[in-house]
């Protein structure tokens, strides 16, 4: 850049020489003129240099540069620091730049060969004051952070899951904050990637040390070519790619605590307790106060320690929307019974505050003051309120629950080591173990600060110096020391305490990460204070010269071996895919000679996969998920010997994912969003008898289940309650919440757009067969399927966009004004049902009619999307003026609407009971022939060739108007019976099912099935030994037990479980199957394949196929076609014993090949 600027000077000054000179000959310039030209521009041309106006020029390209990531490595030095100090002990030399700005500046790369791995600090924080910093800048993989800190604008489509769990406000937070993670081992690389996922404003990564071999197995950023490199320099460029609008910056030389003040909350995953204390003593002392957080991974041991401050408000505990009720009654007393319609049961908790709206008679509740409840119970609850003298309660009325702050007053590390309160406990059969972590952690600091390096895998004399140390720490408490200090334990702490695991690191970062996100939100209750974790007794194994080391230390080289020979498949590759491929990467699984990983998953990547799938990039979107998180798992470990499939798993493949596959398989491992998929993966682990890791997030929640082979009870042995679907009645006429208004939204569009049009298609494809088939039908659903084809080709058939926007008016009249119009017909307000109770009694919401008018925004917003998406379906061009308010209002004045004429004899269905609004009639044969005669006469004027384009819903393009459509639709309804409205975004998380889902809640699942994970292939475990765990990092909660083992049945002497298969071998007769069952007691009388009945003793006729194999009578009787991969068949035998009892025995499998 100086360079440049030296340029640009030179061409300053000399361009006006040789124009002076070369104008002497022509123009009357004297050399006195030239000579005072040539003084000004040597003027410029220093000012130029000396303001460094280059640097101006050489950033505009940056600026100006897409955001886009390219996958190159390329790195370039912006400017050599000449001053010693900010040079490396090895005499590399380190960038350096003057900083004037905060939030609009590149960020630093990690690069390849020449560049500094050192140095004061490296990029662009968020910060206080001017100072100069060292950054590496990547030529092609820069990126910028531009606008004020606030970040205003969410790109709600790479953050859409994100901000179904925190809402704009807490995103908007986190948007603005400034973060240092302290320590890149593997819990810092795992800390910073879901802080960067989550979109903080700048991560500043501080390490001083070099990259080893032994975090190789831990941090999923680092390869072996970074061996050597300064450990925060060298995971720059990959953290970037995570996340361009996050600045990330490094510090690679010790901190000083003046530092932390550039920062809204600092994490240290490596440090000492004396130095943890100085920090935080600052932070908790600073005004405001930063927060501090603690947190370290020694083997399968792990801690957190958090002080946000002396007083840390909450804003929302646990991230629930508030609860909600319908009143029924409310009494005249003090105090109060209030009662609730038995719709849903209500989530109310004594002393909760709740406000009252739109009651009716009892008006006094409706000041929207807070008031607090007692004696909840599931339909009613006592109001701590005097209203005799208040009016009478009428009808109606909305209790909502008000969520209250929640202030904390956190205690600083140095209290917290000497009374560390209550400990968060994660595993109740494990009491006694987080008084005993505590100290093992002091333990080891004084370890480390005495001999300056951690205990010695393996080494007793290191283990009993750790004990002993603990030992004396212990008897200083006095009458808090701890009566067993469980030197077993402490060894086994001592020999993994310099190990990173990466199950652990990933299971911690997710909790820190979400920690982080409290600190700087005040979203959710924090960790207060500390959380230990629970180990796994390790093998007493040294490591040895491999990337394993750290695993090998705590677990042995056996164990890896056993990892790396495993034949491992990972079902699905989203979020829980990307993190379970780089957990296995790190930890070696898969990446023996023997071993083989296999993943699929049929889905291809949209841009809000990024904010949490990291393992993609911007420039994957559209390509398929397994290849490309295949190609970045084997980055992270080239042994790992992976294989991408593009299959779903379930009966169509079975070609794919046959016998020999699932025998071959060590272990399966679920990575899916549907319960019928696992169900179905379920099932073949239990046939094949192969062990699977369960787990699932839902927002910050996430649950984990072990399925282990005849130890454990299988997924689907329990399974949770179906959730509870709104009557259909309710939905089309009596909504009385929004969700009721989307559900209805989503059907009105489908049914608009995509069903009715592929309807149309499908009889224009083939007008014979589909008129016979609705003749044979003869129903009130064939009746219906023609009349809504007619309906679209004839009556409401477009040919101009002028059409369109008459469809879209007179939709909007049918849909809110006149069905509202006929439902108050039919149902007055004062309406009484047959037994005499008013018929618009809660939960039902008496409507009133809309108005259409173009002066409101919101009318016309539902037309234009309306009428655009109408177009699209008869291949209409739409016209740029539809987008303008005037001009489209001006269009929709030119529509007529006629006047509405009530119906006498409009039958609206009112039974909760009932599955669809259309009802059959004794003259739908005689209709159905008319419609077919009409549709024959329409479709003769129609043009040749004429087809519909069907429009399937898209809720993550904002730019297709399917959300503005349903939103449009849901919200006029929510205002035709006063509804509150929603928001787009709100209305995209409803009607688009979208699942809530972040970084942390899937990396903290990934993790806990990783360390179980360990114990399925090392085998031998008991059913004790494995935990299925359940967390939420909102309150937070950790909770694990032991898995449910399965039912056992007992015959004879026999014992089996739902894991067991009988296996009969060599192609036996159905009489030997027989036979073979009366050996062992049980008398069989009837067996079957699939649905067909292959014997049964009550047929005589059944006695003739005895001598058959059973195989040629599944073929024969049953008509099954085996494929050439099978080798066996099932069957399902019905048995009794000698006394007659049934027995319920295993699956039968015969083996013909």
């Amino acid at each position: 850049m100086l360079k440049l600027g030296f340029w640009v000077g030179f061409i300053i000054v000399s361009v006006p020489i040789f124009v002076g000179y070369f104008y002497q000959n022509f123009d009357p310039f004297t050399h006195r003129s030239c000579l005072l030209i040539l003084l000004y521009c040597c003027i410029v041309a220093l000012t130029v240099i000396s303001m460094g106006f280059c640097g101006i020029f050489g950033s505009l390209p940056l600026y100006m540069r897409s955001r886009k990531r390219t996958a190159s490595g390329e790195v370039v030095v912006v400017k050599e620091a000449a001053d010693p100090e900010t040079s490396n002990n090895n005499g590399a030399t380190a960038s350096s730049f003057k900083k004037h700005r905060r939030d609009s500046c590149v960020n630093a790369a990690a690069g390849n060969g020449s560049t500094a791995e050192n140095g004061d600090k490296s990029g662009i924080r968020g910060g206080k004051g001017d100072r100069s910093d060292s950054r590496v800048v990547g030529s092609s993989t820069s990126t910028m952070a531009l606008g004020n800190s606030n970040h205003a604008e969410i790109d709600e489509d790479l953050h859409s899951r994100q901000l179904a769990v925190y809402g704009r406000e807490t995103m908007r937070r986190l948007f603005a904050s400034n973060i240092l993670v302290s320590g890149m081992q593997g819990l810092g690389a795992e800390i910073a990637k879901n802080l960067i996922l989550a979109g903080v404003k700048s991560v500043t990564l501080h390490d001083e040390g070099a990259v080893e071999l032994w975090d190789l197995s831990s941090n999923f950023v680092f390869s072996e070519s970074d061996v050597g490199k300064n450990r925060a320099l060298a995971s720059v460029q990959k953290l970037q790619e995570l996340n361009n609008a996050v600045i990330i910056s490094t510090l690679t030389t010790k901190l000083t605590k003046e530092q932390l003040s550039d920062f809204q909350a600092v994490v240290f995953t490596d440090i000492s307790f004396e130095k943890a204390i100085e920090f935080n003593d600052y932070c908790h002392k600073h005004q405001p106060p930063i927060s501090f957080i603690k947190a370290e991974v020694r083997g399968l041991f792990g801690s957190i320690f958090c002080d946000f401050g002396p007083e840390f408000t909450v804003v929302d505990v646990d991230g629930e929307d508030p609860h909600t009720g319908i009143i029924a009654s409310i009494s005249n007393d003090n105090p109060a019974l209030v009662s609730c319609v038995d719709d849903e049961r209500l989530e109310f908790q004594d002393g909760d505050l709740v406000v009252f709206s739109e009651v009716h008679g009892m008006t006094e509740l409706n000041d929207g003051k807070p008031r607090k409840i007692k004696n909840a119970k599931p339909y009613s609850f006592t109001l701590e309120e005097d209203t005799t003298q208040f009016g009478t309660y009428i009808k109606g009325g909305i209790v909502t629950q008000v969520k209250q702050p929640k202030v904390l007053n956190f205690k600083p590390l140095r209290d917290a080591i000497k009374d560390p309160g209550d400990f968060l406990l994660s595993d109740f059969s494990k009491f006694d173990r987080p008084p005993l972590l505590h100290l093992a952690f002091q333990a080891l600091d004084k370890f480390v600060s005495d001999l300056g390096r951690f205990p010695v895998a393996g080494s007793e004399e290191d283990a009993n110096k750790l004990i002993s140390i603990a030992g004396n720490m212990n008897e200083s408490l006095g009458d808090g020391r701890l009566e067993d200090i469980n030197p077993k334990l402490l060894r086994h702490f001592a020999f993994g305490s310099r190990a990173v695991l990466n199950p652990m690191a990933a299971m911690f970062g997710g909790i820190v990460g979400q920690e982080v996100v409290k600190a700087c939100s005040g979203k959710f209750h924090p960790v207060f204070q500390s959380l230990p974790t629970e180990p796994v007794d390790p093998s007493d194994f040294r490591p040895l010269n491999s990337r394993y080391d750290a695993q090998i230390s705590v677990f042995g080289s056996k164990l890896q071996k056993k990892l790396e020979d495993a034949k491992a498949f990972i079902v699905g590759s989203g979020a829980l895919g990307c993190e379970f491929q780089k957990n296995i990467a790190l930890m070696g699984v898969s990446c023996g000679n023997q071993g083989k990983l296999t993943i699929t998953d049929d889905d291809v990547i949209e841009k809000s996969n990024l904010s949490r799938q990291f393992l993609f990039r911007d420039w994957n979107i559209g390509q398929a998920k397994s290849t490309v998180a295949a190609s970045a798992a084997a980055s992270i470990n080239p042994c790992l010997k992976i294989e991408a499939l593009q299959n779903r798993v379930g009966p169509e493949t079975e070609n794919v994912f046959d016998d020999t596959f699932w025998e071959n398989l060590t272990v399966v491992i679920n990575a899916l969003d549907n319960v019928n998929a696992r169900l179905y993966v379920d099932q073949r682990c239990l046939y094949f008898q192969k062990p699977l890791l369960e787990s699932g997030t839902l927002g910050a929640k996430c649950n984990t289940q072990m399925v282990i082979p005849h130890l454990t009870e299988n997924y689907g042995a329990s399974r949770d309650p179906p959730e509870k679907q709104a009557p259909m009645c309710t939905v089309h006429s009596f909504p009385h919440n929004i969700d009721h208004c989307l559900t209805w939204a989503r059907s009105e569009f489908e049914g608009l757009l995509e069903k009715t049009p592929a309807e149309v298609n499908a009889y224009l494809s083939n007008p014979v067969e589909y008129k016979t088939a609705q003749r044979t039908a003869g129903d009130a659903q064939a009746r219906d399927n023609l009349e809504r084809i007619l309906e679209c080709l004839e009556k409401e058939k477009c040919v101009t966009f002028q059409d369109c926007i008459s469809w879209a008016r007179l939709r909007f009249e049918d849909y809110f004004v006149n069905r509202v119009k006929q439902l108050i017909y039919t149902f007055p307000e004062d309406a009484a049902t047959s037994t005499g109770a008013p018929f618009w009694s809660a939960p039902k919401r008496f409507p009133h009619p809309l108005q259409f008018s173009t002066a409101d925004p919101s009318h016309l917003q539902f037309v234009m999307a309306a009428s655009i998406l109408r177009a699209e379906t008869f291949g209409i061009q739409i016209p740029d003026w539809v987008k303008h308010p005037q001009m489209l209002a001006d269009a929709v004045d030119k529509v007529t609407v006629p006047d509405f004429q009530p119906k006498k004899d409009a039958k609206i269905v009112t039974d909760e009971k009932a599955t669809t609004l259309s009802t059959a009639s004794i003259d739908d044969a005689a209709v159905i022939n008319e419609l077919i005669f009409k549709l024959e006469l329409c479709t003769k004027n129609l043009p040749q060739g004429f087809k519909m384009k069907p429009i399937q819903f898209e809720k993550d393009d904002d730019t297709n108007y399917h959300m503005d459509l349903i939103a449009g639709l849901a919200n006029m309804r929510a205002r035709n019976y006063s509804i509150p409205e929603v928001d787009k975004l709100k209305a995209k998380f409803i009607a688009g099912r979208i699942i809530p889902a972040i970084a942390t809640s899937t990396a903290m699942a990934t993790g806990l099935v990783c360390l179980e994970l360990y114990k399925a292939l090392d085998g031998g475990h008991k059913v004790e030994d494995y935990r299925n765990t359940f967390a939420n990092l909102a309150l937070p909660l950790f909770s694990m037990a032991e898995p449910v083992p399965p039912k056992v049945i007992k015959h004879g002497g026999m014992s089996w479980t739902v894991w067991d298969r009988w296996i009969l071998r060599d192609n036996p007769t159905l009489r030997e199957l027989i036979k073979w069952l009366k050996d062992k007691g049980l008398n069989a009388y009837s067996i079957s394949y699939g649905s067909c009945l292959l014997y049964n003793s009550m047929f005589p006729r059944h006695r003739e196929r005895m001598d058959k194999k059973v195989v040629d009578l599944a073929r024969e009787v049953a008509k099954a076609e085996l494929p050439p991969n099978r080798k066996h068949l099932d069957v399902v035998v019905a048995c009794e014993d000698d006394d007659d009892n049934d027995v319920d025995i295993p699956q039968v499998s015969i083996y013909f090949s």
